[in-house]
C-alpha cells in the first residue's frame, strides 16, 4: 500500500510532518509538525491523556496561540491504521457542519500519524448516559432532545448535502461529542464510506459496534445510508431510555434495547420507556415523536426505514408525507456468535475506550463539574 498522504495531498511530508501542499479546500485546518504537537501536549504526558483505545491515545493540548485541542495519536503504523487515518482526514476535509466534529489539522511524519480536533469540554454522550458522569444527571429532557436533533441534522448533511454522500458506519453514543453548550457533534470518521453518485448500497467488511449495527450489515456486510438510519434509531432509544444497546442479564444472556422496548411500545406504555433518572420530567408529545421515529428507524427491512431528511422532519413535528406504520418495531436478535464478541458490560470491567476518545479517565485533567454544570480542571 502506498503512503497515506497519496490519498489526501500530492506532496510527501518530511520527518516533522511539514508538507507544502494545500490539503482540501477548507482553509480552517492546517498541517502540524510533530514538534508542535509534542509541545502542545507536554510531551504526550499521561496527565494530558483523555482517552485510549485500540487505535492509540487522545491527548488534551494547547497550541502556542492558546487554542485547546484534542490530539489523536495512532499507536501503530499498520496498513489498517494508515487506511483509517487516510479515510478520516479525507472525510473531515470534505465536511463542514455545526454538528460534525471539526478538524484542526494533522501530522504525517515518517513514523507518526496524528489527527488534531477541536476539544469538546463536555466529553461524549456515552460518558453522560453510562459513564463517569451519569450520576450527575446533567442531561435533562431538553438537552437530550437537542442532542437527538443535532445528531440527526449532522447525519442528514452527510447523507444528502455533501457530495459524494457519506455513510458514517459507526454511529454510537461514544461518537457523539458535546461542546460547552451540550451541542452535539458527530465524530470519528475512520470507518466512513464515500458513496459514488447513483450507487444505493455496497458490500463491505463489517465495521462498527454491535448493538447499533443494522441486521443486513451485521449479517451480510450490505452497507447503505439506511444502516446509519438504523444506528440512529438505536441511539435515539438510548437517549430516551438511558439503557445500553445491549445489556447483560442474569445467567449471562444478553438482550438488545429493541427486545426490551418492543413490548412497551406495542402496548403504548411510552412513559415506562423514559430514563428513570429524569424523575418524570419530560414532554409527552416529544416523547411520542421520538419513540415513533426510533421505531421507524429500527425496522428490520431497510426499505421500510425513513431517510435522514424524513427523520429530521419527524423530529421537528412535521406531518409525515406517507402514512406512518403502527407503533411496533421488529426486534432484532443477533446471532450468538456475534453477541459473544460484544464489549464487556460494567460488571465485567469495560475496556479503556468504552467511553469514547474524549472520556475522562482516572487521573485525567478534567473530571469534576462545578456548580454551573461545566467541567472543571483537577488541581
Amino acid at each position: 500500500m502506498g503512503s497515506v498522504l497519496s490519498c489526501i495531498c500530492p506532496e510527501k511530508a518530511d520527518d516533522e510532518g511539514r508538507v507544502n501542499a494545500v490539503v482540501g479546500s477548507n482553509a480552517t485546518w492546517r498541517i502540524f509538525t510533530y514538534k508542535e504537537l509534542h509541545a502542545a501536549t507536554n510531551g504526550f504526558s499521561d496527565e494530558k491523556k483523555l482517552g485510549e483505545g485500540g487505535f492509540g491515545s487522545v491527548y488534551l493540548g494547547k497550541t502556542s496561540d492558546g487554542l485547546q485541542i484534542a490530539v489523536k495519536k495512532l499507536k501503530a503504523m499498520s496498513s489498517k491504521a494508515e487506511m483509517e487515518f487516510a479515510v478520516e482526514v479525507e472525510v473531515l476535509g470534505r465536511v463542514r457542519h455545526k454538528n460534525l466534529l471539526g478538524l484542526r489539522g494533522y501530522c504525517a511524519g515518517t513514523d507518526q500519524r496524528l489527527i488534531v480536533y477541536d476539544y469538546m469540554p463536555n466529553l461524549s454522550l456515552l460518558s453522560h448516559l453510562h459513564g463517569l458522569l451519569a450520576g450527575q444527571v446533567l442531561l435533562d429532557w431538553k438537552r437530550r432532545m437537542k442532542i437527538a436533533m443535532g445528531s440527526a441534522e449532522g447525519l442528514m448533511y452527510l447523507h444528502h448535502e455533501v457530495t459524494p454522500h457519506i455513510i458514517h458506519r459507526d454511529i454510537k453514543a461514544s461518537n457523539v461529542l458535546l461542546d460547552s453548550d451540550f451541542e452535539p457533534l458527530v465524530a470519528d470518521f475512520g470507518f466512513a464510506k464515500l458513496i459514488p453518485e447513483g450507487v444505493s448500497h455496497m458490500t463491505t467488511r463489517v465495521k462498527g459496534t454491535l448493538g447499533y449495527l443494522a441486521p443486513e450489515y451485521a449479517m451480510w456486510g450490505k452497507v447503505s445510508e439506511s444502516c446509519d438510519v438504523y444506528s440512529f434509531g438505536i441511539l435515539l432509544l438510548e437517549i430516551v431510555t438511558g439503557r445500553k444497546p445491549i445489556e447483560k442479564l442474569r445467567g449471562g444472556t444478553k438482550r438488545t434495547i429493541t427486545e426490551w422496548a418492543e413490548p412497551l411500545i406495542t402496548k403504548g406504555r411510552f412513559k415506562d420507556l423514559v430514563d428513570p433518572k429524569l424523575r418524570g420530567n419530560f414532554d409527552e408529545n416529544q416523547l411520542k415523536q421520538a419513540i415513533t421515529v426510533a421505531a421507524l428507524c429500527v425496522q428490520s427491512e431497510p426499505e421500510k426505514r425513513p431517510n435522514m431528511n424524513e427523520v429530521v422532519s419527524l423530529l421537528k413535528g412535521c406531518e409525515p408525507k406517507v402514512k406512518v406504520m403502527p407503533m411496533r418495531i421488529s426486534s432484532i436478535k443477533y446471532r450468538e456468535e456475534l453477541l459473544a464478541l460484544d464489549q464487556p458490560s460494567d460488571d465485567e470491567g469495560g475496556g479503556p475506550d468504552d467511553y469514547g476518545v474524549f472520556s475522562a479517565l482516572d487521573g485525567g485533567p478534567y473530571q469534576n463539574y462545578g456548580d454551573d454544570g461545566r467541567l472543571t480542571r483537577n488541581a
